[in-house]
């Protein structure tokens, strides 16, 4: 730091250096972590579409839920919002393949309800995650994440009539006395 003559300068140039060193690092590690999480994600749903399982397909929907829903936030971040809708609406299209698939293998939901609430607590999920991207995406994006929410909606609601069915017939309107009769 000190020499003979007095104190010495650093040299303007090696600190520049340093920085777009460090820069082009981390742009490095940035892209490789990018990358990862996108062979991540192509991994998972590799696996999901392979599955033909009800309950092992609903595992695999919510491992590659959370993958997506990571993927979209990033997208978000950076302004991508093409691409977020790009993952819901695949998300949207895993969901439906996973409903079909457990109507398909499981009848009768008032008796194995455990895949239909684990399945509607996903689509919930799911809705949040989508009602949290419409608040912040520009007005361009939205008709289709609003497509999404509301395709998301009507699983949610034909999983809660699964679950619930209802177990009274309509009441029948009775005339009242003081109405003459036909």
């Amino acid at each position: 730091m000190f020499s003979r003559n007095g104190p010495r300068r650093k040299n303007s140039g090696s600190l520049g250096w340093g920085w777009r060193l460090s820069l082009v690092i981390f742009a490095a590690a940035l892209g490789f972590a990018s990358s990862l999480a996108a062979d991540k994600l192509k991994d998972l749903q590799e696996h999901f579409d392979r599955d033909n399982h009800a309950g092992s397909k609903i595992k695999d929907l919510q491992k590659l839920a959370a993958a997506q829903f990571e993927a979209a936030t990033a997208a978000g971040n950076a302004g991508d919002y093409v691409a977020v809708g790009l993952i819901f609406e695949k998300y949207r299209d895993n969901v439906r393949a996973t409903f079909e698939l457990l109507k398909k293998q499981e009848q009768d939901a008032d008796r194995h309800p455990a895949g239909f609430r684990q399945l509607e607590l996903g689509v919930r999920q799911g809705i949040r995650e989508v009602d949290d991207t419409l608040l912040v995406s520009p007005e361009a994006m939205r008709p289709p994440l609003e497509i999404v929410r509301k395709d998301l909606v009507g699983v949610d609601d034909a999983l809660i009539n699964l679950l619930f069915p209802r177990r009274t017939k309509e009441p029948v309107k009775v005339p009242s006395p003081a109405e003459p009769k036909p």
